[in-house]
């Protein structure tokens, strides 16, 4: 059984990067590569991918991610995006 992971369950360092990720994502046209948000937010590879698996489309340990952030693989780069359920969640934040 699969359930969903709602931020508001992080705890209060993941959730602060979550919402600085989602602040940075709904900034930007195009994706963006996993080391430069890395360096932008100021945290380690790891604990960036925390935050992924719960904001994710994929699902990690039979926990849906929310589906805001995209991560695809463009050769040995990684790079992130909102999706478009991700992009409205901003919006409506804003």
């Amino acid at each position: 059984m699969e359930t969903s992971v709602e931020i508001a369950e992080l705890d209060g360092e993941l959730k602060q990067l979550a919402f600085a990720l989602m602040a940075e994502l709904s900034a930007q046209p195009e994706a963006v590569s996993l080391a430069r948000l890395c360096k932008r937010l100021g945290v380690r590879q790891s604990t960036l991918l925390r935050c992924i698996a719960c904001l994710g489309c994929e699902t990690v340990s039979l926990h849906a991610g929310l589906g805001w952030v995209d991560l695809q693989q463009d050769g040995e780069r990684s790079l992130l995006s909102l999706t478009e359920e991700g992009r409205l969640v901003c919006g409506a934040q804003k």
